[in-house]
């Protein structure tokens, strides 16, 4: 190797301190060894300025101690994630985007107010800027949640993503102390690697972070995913049957239909409950089971409420106005409009709206509900629908946990028994003991019942015979649209009107 290569060679850690400027000056320092050396210096040249490229980009992507990541705009965000693409082709290195979102903010807004979840969040991204180099950038995101763009490195593969990823995750968990108070939230977080995505730019790699927290938060809380291919497909299927869905809600595909329920005594109607039904234009009538798993998915559970309630108004100012009684008819409310801090004054406002009683309507709760803490905004909410003078029906009653106290606490009116504990009541001695025993207790705490899935005559005498107040089930009629539901009233008040006439003659 000729001498002044190899000096040159010795002097190089020493030029790499200074690669970046050397870098800039690159066109006059080839122009200058031409003229010295001739094609060899030339050679030479760029060689050596082939090595401090590499070394200058290594320079700038290094972190400088002792500072953190700062939050930047989007369009920051973006050009900085195609620099570092654009590094990891040249120096062959990796990089890779995670994205990270918050599991249950609404909860924090709900029980705390806008400021707490604002404070919150805002020492989150503090720890996570301080748990990232400063070559790194982090994007707050639209909606809560934030982008981390990771500036390369040699080692940024799967393994090494996963534990940025999970040590983000841990240091956003940590308990937050606000004065007396103190605060947990977790995120779940979705990642992709730049060698993962057919084009690197750096809006797809964003997206594909994003597609990957998306499936992430669905499998939390505190999840973790890679992107894959299939996953785009996938969530675009999703984003799909919402517009679906969207639609089936706003032009009224999705609708209540009602079930009777009358006086397991008197045989009197006591009610109806309104269920949702699709008649989706191409499939025909779908059963629950079908859309409601996706409405919840979807996030449009409380869109369903808001049109099963308006529904039913509609369907009982209707029956007033034919002079049919019904004196009220059950609603599901979903959790989500259950934690909604305003629902008890929406409420009010339609029924006044319809001017109807507050006590037309029974809010179905279900168990699980009931055994979340007295803090909630559900449980308050289920106090206040209660004080309104809106009934309150425990749903499947015997599937949980509810305690007595809670029962009491939150102004109960009624148990709803589950259809587990119906089937086959005529038959089965262990059931009638369950049934009777629920029986007593309602009584005891001055609660009316009813027995849900009620399919048989036999079922329904023996619940008679035992005291339930209410039955409810296909033994009785199957859930209706409204326009039957005329038909069926007049003709089972006709029926019962012949059954008193009969029983009045015998005893006569």
């Amino acid at each position: 190797m000729p001498h002044h290569l190899r000096a040159h060679i010795r002097r190089l850690p020493t030029m790499m301190r200074f690669a970046p400027g050397l870098i800039l000056a690159g066109p006059l320092l080839s122009l200058a060894a031409y003229l010295v050396a001739g094609e060899q210096g030339l050679i030479v040249g760029v060689l050596l300025l082939s090595l401090l490229a590499v070394a200058a980009s290594s320079v700038l992507m290094r972190p400088a101690e002792g500072t953190v990541a700062a939050t930047c705009s989007r369009a920051q965000f973006l050009a900085d994630l195609d620099r570092f693409l654009m590094a990891s082709d040249v120096g062959g290195q990796g990089t890779g985007c995670i994205v990270l979102q918050f599991d249950d903010t609404a909860t924090l807004l709900d029980r705390h107010g806008r400021a707490t979840q604002t404070d919150v969040i805002r020492r989150i991204a503090d720890r996570l800027s301080g748990a990232l180099r400063a070559g790194d950038s982090i994007l707050p995101l639209d909606g809560g949640g934030y982008a981390v763009a990771l500036a390369p490195s040699r080692r940024m593969d799967l393994e090494t993503v996963v534990q940025i990823a999970s040590r983000l995750q841990a240091s956003a968990a940590e308990p937050i102390a606000i004065g007396e108070r103190r605060f947990l939230l977790s995120c779940s977080a979705g990642f992709c690697l730049g060698s993962r995505i057919g084009r690197p730019t750096a809006a797809a790699l964003l997206d594909a972070a994003q597609v990957a927290a998306d499936e992430a938060r669905r499998n939390g809380p505190g999840a973790l995913r890679a992107y894959a291919p299939g996953m785009a497909r996938k969530h675009a299927d999703r984003d799909a049957h919402r517009a679906e869905l969207e639609v089936a809600l706003d032009e009224g595909q999705i609708r209540a239909w009602f079930q009777p329920q009358i006086s397991a005594d008197s045989g009197e109607i006591t009610g109806f409950e309104a269920l949702a039904r699709w008649h989706h234009p191409d499939r025909g009538l779908m059963a629950p089971q079908d859309f409601l798993p996706g409405i919840a998915e979807a996030g449009l559970s409380e869109r369903l409420s808001e049109v099963m309630l308006f529904n039913t108004l509609v369907a009982i100012a209707r029956w007033d106005k034919a002079g049919l009684r019904v004196p009220s008819v059950g609603v599901n409310f979903s959790a989500d409009e259950l934690r909604n801090p305003r629902l008890a004054d929406k409420l009010k406002w339609e029924l006044d709206r319809f001017d109807l009683s507050p006590d037309r309507l029974s809010i179905e709760v279900l168990e699980t509900v009931m055994t979340t803490g007295d803090a909630d905004v559900a449980v308050r909410n289920i106090t206040a629908l209660a004080r309104l003078g809106c009934r309150i029906d425990l749903d499947d009653f015997g599937t949980g946990h509810t305690s007595i106290a809670n029962i009491r606490r939150f102004t109960v009116h009624r148990l709803k028994i589950d259809r587990s504990f119906i089937a086959r009541i005529d038959e089965d001695r262990e059931q009638q003991r369950i049934v009777a025993a629920v029986l007593s207790m309602a009584e005891r705490l001055g609660l009316d019942t009813l027995a849900e899935g009620v399919e048989t005559s036999g079922e329904y005498a023996l619940l008679a015979q035992l005291g339930c107040g209410h039955v409810q089930g296909f033994g009785i009629a199957r859930p209706m649209p409204f326009e039957q539901t005329m038909d069926w009233i007049v003709a089972h008040n006709a029926r019962q009107n012949v059954l008193w006439q009969t029983s009045g003659t015998h005893k006569g």
